[in-house]
């Protein structure tokens, strides 16, 4: 498939970060480049200008009609798409963009991969940053915008690549998770739980795909694993490659302990060593010892990683506070599942330890909609003081008895003493924090998507009080 014939290709659906990215690393090496999406939106747009690569507005068989000799397809692509059905019927060389990444940046590379249900993203940007600080110039990819860089991918010269592993599959032709893909010498699985309900039927699933993953690890490379997390306990023991676990109980090789959580800040050991994260929260600490194990294990000190955690600057959507209006502090995170949203909830406890606290959530992600986690999520709104759900989204594609039931999940949250309202659409949800929040309160939205511009339309609402 990557043979020296290759000298074009073409990105469909190449508006996502990482499509854009490798669409632009490509043209670097020396391919022509071509890419066609639905919608392309900002930054990306600017992103691909700069680099001159033509993108088609829509998808259509005549985006084509060069004949690319490879075509990437985007995994939100499936059958039934003009150009998929092309590549089909005219036998052109496809692969996803795993398979790409695989091939032409992480080939030959110190693959260093980051898997797990929770804490990718931060754990992700956490270690590039330590490489990155300490001049060691990585390629990355992250499934967010890491604030201390100003894009979400890069491939460089250098013999490090460090990856988010999603577990999610690879594209309509290969049902594989992606993290499959990404050859890893040092493997870090921060935690597993059930999620991605629309591929996985269970938890047994995900721990298979996680022990596929951890296969892949080679003899010389490490296997990092929470020590702490009871569905990863079997997996983790493993002996073909050396193993370590992280964690805050006795017993893991890379341990914390004497944890100290100010409102914005964490104190933690671990032997010979004290650390300062800036960022609170138990599963930020897990993420933190996750990184120190892997960036020891590559040569760095306990010295130039906390020189690196004392100027990281976190990641957009994971606690960033988006302003403050009307004496109200508005908060985006993309936390979608129930431990996601307790964990984050508590962190924002520490920090607003007397403040009211308003969750906001959307039922977007095709776990929340379905109903598999309907005790747990009305439980994960513990640290709130009041809850607002909005409509479950795309109702019509999910059977009744499948469908999360918000009759329920309201009377369970009213039953633990907290006010609650289900209420259609972003500009209800507005309306109704406008009339009800009031000066001091604190409002974080939870949501993988964007909310139909949420934040924005209540800062505005809010200011206007």
């Amino acid at each position: 498939m990557f043979s020296s014939e290759i000298k074009s290709v073409h990105f469909t659906g190449i508006g996502g970060t990482a499509m854009a990215a490798a669409a632009a690393a490509m043209l670097d090496k020396g391919f022509a480049v071509t890419g066609s999406d639905q919608n392309v939106y900002e930054p990306m747009v600017s992103f691909l200008a700069a680099k001159k690569i033509p993108v088609m507005n829509g998808y259509d068989e005549r985006n084509l009609a060069h004949k690319p000799d490879l075509v990437v397809i985007g995994n939100a692509i499936s059958r039934g798409n003009p150009e998929a059905e092309y590549v089909l019927d005219h036998k052109l060389r496809y692969c996803s963009l795993a398979a790409l990444l695989a091939e032409f940046f992480i080939r030959g590379k110190r693959s260093l991969v980051v898997a797990g249900t929770h804490g990718k993203t931060t754990t992700t940007s956490l270690l590039t940053w330590v490489f990155e600080h300490n001049r060691l110039n990585p390629s990355y990819l992250i499934g967010g915008i890491p604030n201390n860089f100003s894009q979400g991918a890069r491939f460089t010269d250098s013999e490090w690549f460090i990856i988010e592993g999603d577990e999610y599959d690879t594209a309509f032709f290969d049902k594989r998770s992606k993290f499959i893909h990404y050859q890893p010498e040092i493997a870090i699985v921060n935690n597993l739980e059930f999620d991605h309900a629309d591929i996985f039927d269970n938890l047994d699933a995900v721990k298979k795909t996680f022990s596929h993953f951890i296969r892949l690890v080679p003899r010389n490379g490490l296997l990092l694993g929470n020590g702490d997390d009871a569905n990863l306990k079997d997996l983790l023991n493993v002996t073909h490659c050396p193993v370590k676990r992280f964690g805050l109980a006795d017993g893991n090789a890379v341990q914390g302990f004497n944890l100290r959580f100010g409102p914005t800040a964490t104190t933690f050991e671990i032997p010979s060593f004290k650390f300062h994260l800036n960022m609170v929260g138990e599963l930020n600490v897990r993420n933190a010892l996750a990184v120190i194990g892997a960036a020891k294990h590559c040569g760095l000190s306990n010295k130039q990683i906390q020189s690196a955690f004392d100027t990281f600057k976190g990641i957009k959507r994971r606690m960033e506070v988006r302003g403050i209006a009307g004496g109200v502090t508005v908060i985006d995170d993309f936390g979608h599942h129930p431990t996601a949203i307790r964990e984050t909830l508590k962190a924002l406890r520490l920090r607003y330890a007397k403040e009211k606290i308003w969750a906001v959530f959307e039922p977007r992600s095709n776990t929340t909609r379905r109903n598999v986690f309907q005790n747990e999520l009305a439980a994960s709104f513990a640290d709130a003081n009041a809850v607002v759900v909005s409509e479950v989204a795309r109702l019509e594609q999910i059977t009744d008895d499948e469908r999360l039931n918000p009759e329920k999940l309201m009377a369970d949250i009213k039953a633990s003493g907290k006010e609650a309202a289900y209420l259609p659409d972003a500009n209800a949800i507005v309306a109704h924090l406008a009339q009800h929040a009031q000066g001091g309160d604190v409002i974080c939205v939870f949501s993988n998507g964007g909310f139909d511009g949420i934040h924005g339309k209540l800062l505005a609402r809010l200011g206007r009080r």
